[in-house]
């Protein structure tokens, strides 16, 4: 559908319906069109070429025509770019699922949806986009295309030592390839799989033509980012970082007609040298170091690793000493790696390189377990706390990238205590920054418009939703909001930035890109670059639009946006971005179908166990578990009762100074629901509430913060749905033992019907992991801390030999909060 069509028919359903006719043609309403989830922030931007402001706002229901919302909470604000006024409408009080414009002043928005599953099926729909800029095969053109990359320059080999560099992606709208674009678009679309494994579905074969093959649609498309990072890196000291240059954009073609490097078709392999390359016709650019990409390819073959495993062990493997190799090559290279050009001094100026061996040596941490990993990792944290645009109002074209730290977020994950909140509150400051800067104007926007500020506000919109899921500090909600709000039509323009996304939304029609220039193909899912500041649109060299501008009212001299061919600095599709909108949009859609429930097991692909103990009365194995961890170098996960963090306060603190992860069990040990009928609760909503607040007052006197103990275990391992809801409402998440081994039985007694001997629970543990598919992967192992005197044969006695065995199995023991498929909900009481 066309723009003009687009706003036809808008106008004929205000028309028949009988809302907001445009009274007022000076004003309008912002809203995303892709729509809100029922729990979200929800703020539509009001915005006028006139004075008058409106003083309240009504919803109305597009099916019924009855008005669902009138509400006054208005907050006012000034001139914006085009506008002299403009304010921002909340209605977060409205949840009811349906379709909805809003009205006021005398205009009405457009048609908006609130529903569980409004993002469902996004993260997949720009999925489409990766495929289309596929080097090599192309499965939306079924044709070949670079077949011939590549020959090599400023190599240890001579210069054009022809290589293999087939595959990957073209990065954009031009056909270059960058390991540093790459590495970050496989590490996002690896993370979206970990992160959100249920989003995606399996419509494509790993060629990327139409098939169901039995992997996530996005494990494909990230196996084939990897697969050329492999080519990239063909030996243990050789790492190219460019495949490519400028040369590429003295023409518009189709992919495979590609010859501008005069030597057939073949195009130059960039070697990371950690020098000064070539930039443009006489200087050369700022490189001193290769860290930044070393450091990328690292961390984007540790995560491929852990994912991989199921696919193909032997690649996983290879993988995995490639991430060790990368991060040496890096540490003895420190500095950042700029791209080379030949014609223009147009290059990807990245200055910045700790962040990502910050990343890498945090990946190398959880995979490894050694500890100059770790430490490594701060050091690194600690010299970028801020990504440095954070707060700024100008950046060379990718200076600091990538546009989010994500090493803080993964090594927050590995930490605990101090440590963990200094790492934390690097986000928070981060967040803050921006938040001062976004609070002065309607749109909330804070993100400076520099090329790409669509990538940047993506990123940052993850790292808002990132510190969330760290800290459980909600504080921040509305700007992450308004962040993905902007991308898809909350913003001065009143426009979607993604080609095609949402269906019947504006969206861009007319893309810089020769797949709709040339062939009319559209570029489905595809992010375009984003709105920039006019000062630099009008210093930009060979701009011109190639039609009248449909959204000539909103430009300003603050910042423009055009959906037009010849604007390559607003309107031309990324490929890392959209990589990073798959992630963002990924966790949207997991967000808003997310119902509150159990964990029993973790990441069913990667053999990783959390040992679990729980404790209420009895506490005489603790000393000898205690020992046994710290000898075979194990970390637990601990559950106890109010009662027995009072009663065990020496053993408490030993396990906390261990390095274990405790976490709550209840105060009193209530049975919560009958044993015979599982929906019949013996407790009140408030009695739960009571005692579970009793139970971490107790644990933050023995020095643990609920906010490094977001996991609840419920009593007796006994719960049923309303459990678990009330646990989510506490910010927490409920997890049990994974059925199946009898591990928990080491409680019985003789004299119970239900007695199960160690020998016994050892021969199920040894038999279940033998004899089942996934074995023990995953695996949340409960066993008890302590038992009645009656039970002489006590489990813990058999520890030092159950630890060994699933050693020897290949199995790695971790805490809970570090086993891979279960997700952190902390939040602050």
């Amino acid at each position: 559908m066309t723009k003009a069509q687009w706003l036809f028919v808008s106008m004929l359903l205000n028309v028949l319906i009988g809302y907001g006719q445009q009274k007022d043609t000076m004003s309008w309403i912002r809203v995303n069109q892709l729509g809100y989830v029922p729990a979200a922030s929800k703020v539509a931007v009001w915005c006028s070429k006139s004075e008058k402001e409106p003083e309240s706002f009504t919803i109305i229901d597009v099916l019924s025509g009855k008005m669902v919302l009138k509400s006054g909470i208005i907050r006012q604000y000034g001139g914006y770019g085009p506008f002299k006024k403009t304010a921002r409408l909340n209605f977060s009080s409205l949840k009811q699922p349906g379709r909805y414009v809003i009205v006021a002043g005398g205009v009405s928005s457009p048609e908006f949806t609130i529903a569980g599953e409004v993002y469902k099926g996004a993260a997949d729909f720009c999925l489409r986009y990766m495929r289309q800029q596929r080097s090599g095969f192309n499965p939306y053109l079924k044709d070949s295309c670079h077949t011939y990359d590549g020959y090599t320059l400023y190599g240890p080999m001579p210069d054009s030592t022809r290589i293999d560099a087939v595959g990957g992606w073209h990065d954009a709208s031009d056909y270059l390839q960058y390991v540093p674009t790459t590495a970050n678009a496989t590490w996002h679309l690896l993370a979206a799989y970990r992160d959100f494994p249920a989003v995606f579905g399996d419509h494509y074969a790993s060629n990327g033509l139409a098939g169901a093959n039995g992997n996530a649609d996005v494990i494909d498309e990230a196996k084939w980012g990897l697969d050329w990072l492999v080519k990239m890196n063909p030996d243990k000291n050789i790492f190219f970082n460019q495949l490519g240059d400028d040369r590429d954009h003295r023409g518009i073609r189709l992919p495979k007609l590609d010859s501008f490097y005069g030597r057939g078709y073949e195009r130059p392999v960039y070697f990371l040298s950690g020098k000064p390359q070539q930039q443009g016709k006489k200087g050369m650019n700022h490189t001193t170091g290769a860290a930044s990409t070393a450091g990328k390819f690292s961390s984007t073959f540790s995560l491929g690793s852990d994912l991989m495993l199921r696919l193909d062990s032997a690649f996983a493997g290879m993988l995995r000493e490639k991430s060790v190799n990368a991060y040496q090559y890096g540490k003895d290279r420190p500095g950042f790696a700029q791209t080379a050009s030949v014609l223009s001094p147009y290059v990807y100026a990245e200055e910045n390189w700790t962040d990502d061996m910050e990343l890498a040596a945090s990946e190398l941490y959880r995979k490894t377990k050694n500890p100059k990993f770790l430490t490594e990792a701060i050091m690194y944290s600690r010299e970028e706390k801020l990504t440095p645009w954070l707060g700024k109002d100008t950046a060379a074209h990718y200076q600091w990238y990538p546009f989010i730290n994500v090493g803080h977020y993964e090594l927050a994950k590995l930490q605990s205590g101090k440590q963990r909140k200094e790492t934390i509150a690097f986000y928070k400051r981060g967040i803050e920054v921006v938040l001062s800067k976004a609070k002065q104007n309607a749109f909330y926007r804070g993100i400076p418009f520099i090329w790409c500020s669509n990538n940047l506000t993506t990123s940052f919109a993850i790292q808002c939703y990132w510190y969330r899921e760290l800290s459980g500090d909600n504080s921040f909600v509305e700007l992450e909001q308004a962040c993905f709000d902007w991308l898809f039509g909350c913003n001065p323009w009143g426009t979607s930035m993604v080609y095609g996304l949402p269906r019947m939304g504006d969206t861009p029609m007319d893309p810089h890109s020769a797949f709709t220039h040339l062939g009319n193909f559209p570029i489905d899912g595809g992010l375009v670059d984003g709105p920039v500041y006019g000062s630099i649109y009008n210093n930009l060299i060979g701009i011109k639009l190639y039609s009248p501008d449909e959204y000539a009212a909103f430009q300003s001299d603050l910042v423009v946006y055009h959906d037009d061919y010849g604007d390559y600095s607003t309107n031309e599709p990324t490929m890392d971005g959209t990589a990073s909108l798959i992630y963002l949009l990924a966790q949207k859609e997991s967000e808003g179908v997310r119902k509150p429930k159990a964990i029993t097991r973790g990441d069913t692909t990667q053999k990783k166990i959390a040992l679990v103990f729980t404790g209420h009365e009895f506490a005489d194995g603790g000393e000898q578990i205690a020992k046994t961890l710290t000898a075979t170098n194990t970390k637990a996960s601990f559950f106890f009762t109010g009662d027995f963090y009072s009663k065990y306060k020496p053993l408490v603190k030993r396990l906390i100074k261990d390095g274990h992860y405790l976490g709550a069990h209840s105060d009193k040990h209530l049975l919560y629901c009958d044993w015979t009928k599982r929906d019949s609760l013996l407790v009140t909503r408030a009695q739960f509430m009571k005692d579970l607040d009793e139970n971490y007052a107790k644990m933050r006197k023995a020095g643990i913060e609920v906010n490094d103990a977001g996991y609840f275990l419920p009593p007796y391992e006994w719960y049923n749905d309303s459990i678990v809801e009330w646990t989510s409402e506490r910010g927490l998440q409920l997890v049990n033992y994974s059925p199946g081994t009898r591990s928990n039985a080491d409680y019985t007694t003789p004299s119970m019907k239900n007695y199960v001997g160690s020998s016994e629970i050892f021969s199920g543990i040894e038999n279940f992991e033998a004899n089942t598919n996934s074995g023990l992967n995953g695996f949340l192992l409960l066993l008890h801390i302590g038992t009645e005197k009656e039970r002489t044969d006590k489990f813990y006695n058999k520890l030092d030999a159950l630890i060994s065995l699933l050693r020897s199995r290949q199995y790695e023991f971790v805490r809970v909060d570090e086993l891979p498929g279960i997700n952190h909900r902390s939040q602050s009481f």
